[in-house]
């Protein structure tokens, strides 16, 4: 994928991953990069310093998706790449409030169909472009501690499959980011949050924190090489074999870690387990 002189939109651009992703597309040639975030002011930080144009934008309304694609393809011409990229976590479980419940499936996967559903239809039309969605291990894998993570991200994956294998004859490249542990502002976005907490000590740093510009980096390449999962740890994708290959093994060496993280007690969330 050559960027030289394109248009690159990123929503979630105002910090971590998406940063990294709208300051990569810059270096790599981009002419017009545009970076939303539901926070304005970050927004408009990282486009005053990369030259782009910034947006504030609630990527769960998608009348502002709509209105965020069409006014960029009216002002810079057709989008080449779209990085799809927001998202909080919690800690919580079958008690996690349908409010929690219903904002992460806005983020975390209509989000994602309705930035597709703006900009392919004028992909196909120009003879292509790409697509990259943010979703995470928990997506192929599981998030031990949050069921609505666990379960969102999982549909972001099956909807980045759905739209690799639809819309692949018409031009449409998809990959999907599954990270692990990013040192971003994920946690300060989450709405349990509390000062103090520390990603490096949460359950999916076990393989280690990256950089969200090494992330990005691996996007990418991963993008220059049109492959579809995109993972920076790399050991993801041999728990996906072993997954594959014994689910039931699987699930109980996942039961071990939890409790290895968890000992003597129920997790932080979880409200309906007997309290010892």
């Amino acid at each position: 994928m050559d960027l030289s002189n394109q248009v690159v939109v990123v929503t979630g651009g105002g910090s971590g991953i998406g940063e990294a992703l709208a300051r990569r597309a810059v270096s790599a040639g981009a002419r017009h990069v545009v970076v939303a975030d539901l926070n304005g002011d970050q927004a408009q930080r990282v486009a005053v310093e990369i030259g782009g144009v910034a947006h504030q934008l609630d990527v769960s309304d998608e009348a502002a998706v709509t209105a965020l694609v069409a006014d960029t393809e009216s002002a810079a011409g057709p989008i080449s790449l779209l990085c799809s990229n927001a998202g909080f976590v919690t800690s919580g479980g079958l008690e996690e409030s349908n409010e929690i419940l219903d904002s992460m499936w806005g983020v975390h996967v209509l989000a994602h169909i309705y930035a597709a559903r703006a900009v392919v239809p004028s992909m196909i039309a120009n003879g292509g472009g790409y697509l990259l969605n943010t979703a995470s291990a928990a997506g192929l894998l599981s998030q031990i501690g949050s069921m609505a993570y666990t379960v969102t991200k999982h549909a972001a994956v099956a909807l980045a499959e759905w739209l690799a294998i639809t819309h692949h004859h018409q031009g449409i490249k998809v990959s999907v980011l599954c990270p692990q542990a990013v040192a971003t502002n994920i946690l300060a976005n989450s709405p349990d949050y509390q000062l103090g907490d520390d990603i490096s000590t949460g359950v999916a740093s076990n393989d280690g924190v990256l950089d969200a510009d090494a992330v990005a980096q691996e996007c990418f390449v991963a993008m220059a090489n049109e492959q579809f999962w995109v993972l920076p740890h790399q050991e993801v994708g041999e728990y996906v074999k072993r997954k594959g290959t014994d689910v039931d093994r699987w699930l109980s060496g996942m039961r071990r870690f939890q409790d290895a993280l968890h000992p003597g007690g129920p997790l932080p969330g979880d409200a309906m387990a007997p309290k010892l």
